[in-house]
C-alpha cells in the first residue's frame, strides 16, 4: 500500500516546478540568442523576424520566448503537421522542415524547423521549435510576397512536412534543393543552419535539464505548467461580463480593384469559455490577404492573450479556453491553394483586431487601442560596391504602438501582431549592407490618434537608392486608406503615406500591394508610417501631457 505522505517521485514540488518554468524559459531564449547571432540575412540578425517554442509530446505550446506573438500561436500546428505527415515514427537525431500553409505553416516565407527531444527511456518529450522568415523563398517576385499573386505556386517553394536531416546531421542534397529555388542562396543555407543549430540547441538543453531532474518530471512539469496557466487565465475570466458581441474589421483593399475587405467576428463569453465565430467573414479573393488557418488561429489566440495579465505564461492552458468556428472559403480561412503570403499582417491583423474589438465589450478595462498596419517595400538592384545582386527589406519608418488604459503607446514599435518585436535595426548598419543613404529616419509628428491616452507616433524616413542602374520594387501592406482603430473613445491613427520621387522630380504615391515598380539610381523613398490608435476620449488628456506631445515633436 502506497504512503499518501511519500512525495510522487515525477511529480515535481513547487519548488521544483518553478525551477523548470524558469528553466523553460531560459532554454527558449537562449535559442533566439542563438539565431540571432548566427543567421546571415537582415530580415533574422537585425530585424529579427522569427520566433522560439517548446512544445510536448502532444505538440502543445509549453514554453515560447518573447518575440513575434502572430508565429507562436501558429507553430504547434506546424508541429502536428510533422507527427501527422512524416509517414514514419520521429527518431533521435531527427530534423523536420515545414512551411506549407495548408500543413500547419502561415505563410511560405515562414520555414519552421522541428526537433523531437526524447529522453533517457527513449521516449517522446518535448520538440524544439524554430519558426524563421527566410529573405526569399521562390516565386514570381523578390523578397517572398507577390501582390500579383492569384494562387500559392506563384508565391514560392512548397515544403510539406519533410525529414531535413537525420542522425543530427542536415541532408545537404534536400538543402541544396531547396537553396537553389531563392534568389539569395548563400544567405538562405546559412538562415536555414542557423535555425537548425537554434533547434538543436533547444533539444540539447532539454536533454541536460532531464539529465537532472529527469524527463518524465520535466515532462510532469510541462503538464503542471499548462495547468496552472489555465487556472489563472479562468480566473481572470470569471471577471468578465458575459454576453455576445460581434465587429468588423476591413482591409484598405485587396489589390485586385476590391476595397475594404472585411473580417466579421461574433465572440461570446460564458460558462468558462470564449467563443469566437469568424463564419461571417468576405469571402476569399484572388490575393495574397487570404489567411491560412494556422495564422487565424494565432490571430485569435493573440487577441485573448492581450487581454490577460503580461505575467500569464502564455500556453496551450490559456488557449485551451478558445473555441474557434470558421468557415473554409473565406478571407479568415481560404481554401487550399488561394494565395496567403500577407496574411501574417493582413488580414491576420484583421482577424486580431475585428475578435479584440468585440471581446472588449466583456473586459473594456483591458483592452488596448489598434498597432499600426504593415506597409513593406522591397527593391531588388546591383549593388556598386560589390559587384552583386542584392535585396533590401524595408523594416525602418515603423508604424506607432496602440495606446491602453495603462498610457500613451510607444513610437515606432511596430504592428498588432508583434507588439515590438521585430526591429527596425540600425541605420548604419543598412546603409553598410545595401546601397541606400537614409538622409532622415525620426519620428512622424502627428501620427498617434488622439485620446485621454495617445497613439504612438509611427516613423519617417527619406532613403535615396544608390544602386547600380535602376532597381525593381515591390509592396505589400495595408493602412493607406484606414488607420487603426482607436478604443474606448480615442482616435484612431494616421494611415500611411509613401512616395517615390524620381531624380527628375517626379513624385508616385505608391500602393500597399504593388509589383514591378521602376527605381531609378538616385530616386528616393518618402516614407510615412501611420500611428497606433488612442484611448480614451481625447477630452480626458491632461493638458501637460499635450505640453509636453509638442515640446518632443510627437505631435505637429
Amino acid at each position: 500500500m502506497t504512503d499518501p505522505t511519500t512525495p510522487d517521485p515525477v511529480t515535481p514540488d513547487p519548488v521544483t516546478l518553478a525551477v523548470l518554468q524558469a528553466r523553460f524559459t531560459a532554454i527558449v531564449e537562449e535559442m533566439g540568442e542563438a539565431l540571432l547571432r548566427t543567421a546571415y540575412s537582415q530580415i533574422l540578425n537585425a530585424s529579427r523576424d522569427f520566433s522560439i517554442a517548446l512544445c510536448d509530446a502532444g505538440a502543445r505550446l509549453v514554453a515560447q520566448a518573447d518575440h513575434l506573438p502572430v508565429h507562436v500561436g501558429a507553430m504547434p500546428y506546424a508541429v502536428r503537421a510533422v507527427l501527422d505527415g512524416v509517414g514514419a515514427r520521429p527518431r533521435p537525431g531527427d530534423i523536420f522542415l515545414v512551411n506549407d500553409p495548408w500543413h500547419g505553416g502561415s505563410h511560405l516565407p515562414d520555414m519552421t524547423v522541428v526537433v523531437p527531444v526524447f529522453g533517457e527511456d527513449g521516449t517522446l518529450r518535448f520538440w524544439s521549435v524554430v519558426r524563421a522568415h527566410m529573405s526569399d523563398i521562390g516565386g514570381a517576385t523578390h523578397g517572398a510576397y507577390n501582390a500579383a499573386a492569384t494562387d500559392i505556386w506563384q508565391e514560392g517553394i512548397r515544403v510539406p512536412p519533410i525529414r531535413l536531416g537525420e542522425d543530427g546531421v542536415v541532408r545537404e542534397d534536400l538543402l541544396a534543393m531547396l537553396a537553389a529555388n531563392t534568389r539569395l542562396p548563400r544567405d538562405f543555407r546559412g538562415d536555414m543552419l542557423a535555425a537548425v543549430g537554434a533547434a538543436r540547441l533547444g533539444g540539447k538543453r532539454l536533454g541536460e535539464a532531464f539529465a537532472r531532474h529527469g524527463a518524465a518530471r520535466v515532462s510532469a512539469a510541462g503538464e503542471a505548467i499548462l495547468a496552472l496557466s489555465e487556472e489563472r487565465a479562468r480566473a481572470i475570466l470569471a471577471t468578465w461580463r458575459e454576453g455576445t458581441w460581434r465587429a468588423e474589421a476591413r482591409l484598405d483593399d485587396d489589390g485586385r480593384g476590391n476595397d475594404d475587405v472585411t473580417i466579421r467576428a461574433a465572440v461570446t463569453v460564458g460558462g468558462g469559455r470564449v467563443a469566437v465565430d469568424l463564419s461571417e467573414s468576405d469571402p476569399q479573393v484572388a490575393s495574397f490577404v487570404n489567411s491560412s488557418y494556422a495564422n487565424m488561429r494565432s490571430a485569435v489566440a493573440i487577441a485573448f492573450a492581450y487581454l490577460l495579465d503580461p505575467d500569464i505564461p502564455k500556453n496551450d492552458g490559456v488557449f485551451r479556453l478558445l473555441d474557434v468556428t470558421a468557415r473554409q472559403g473565406t478571407v479568415a480561412w481560404a481554401a487550399e491553394g488561394a494565395p496567403v503570403t500577407l496574411c501574417t499582417n493582413h488580414s491576420g491583423q484583421e482577424i486580431l483586431e475585428a475578435v479584440l474589438l468585440a471581446m472588449a465589450n466583456a473586459c473594456p478595462e483591458r483592452a488596448m487601442a489598434g498597432w499600426g498596419k504593415r506597409f513593406r517595400i522591397a527593391i531588388t538592384g546591383r549593388d556598386p560596391r560589390r559587384g552583386r545582386p542584392f535585396v533590401w527589406h524595408l523594416f525602418h519608418a515603423r508604424p506607432g504602438g496602440g495606446a491602453s488604459p495603462a498610457g500613451d503607446g510607444w513610437p515606432c514599435a511596430g504592428e498588432w501582431g508583434v507588439v515590438g518585436g521585430i526591429k527596425f535595426g540600425s541605420v548604419e548598419m543598412a546603409e553598410a549592407r545595401f546601397p541606400l543613404f537614409f538622409e532622415r529616419h525620426e519620428i512622424h509628428p502627428g501620427s498617434g490618434g488622439d485620446g485621454t491616452h495617445r497613439g504612438g507616433p509611427g516613423g519617417l524616413a527619406t532613403i535615396r537608392v544608390e544602386s547600380e542602374g535602376p532597381s525593381v520594387g515591390n509592396t505589400a501592406g495595408d493602412g493607406a486608406r484606414h488607420g487603426v482603430t482607436g478604443m474606448a473613445g480615442g482616435a484612431p491613427g494616421a494611415p500611411h503615406r509613401y512616395v517615390l520621387r524620381a531624380p527628375d522630380g517626379t513624385e508616385r504615391v505608391l500602393r500597399t500591394k504593388e509589383t514591378g515598380i521602376p527605381i531609378p539610381a538616385g530616386a528616393v523613398l518618402d516614407l510615412r508610417a501611420g500611428g497606433g490608435g488612442g484611448w480614451g476620449p481625447p477630452e480626458g488628456r491632461d493638458p501637460a501631457a499635450r505640453r509636453r506631445d509638442a515640446e518632443e515633436g510627437f505631435t505637429a
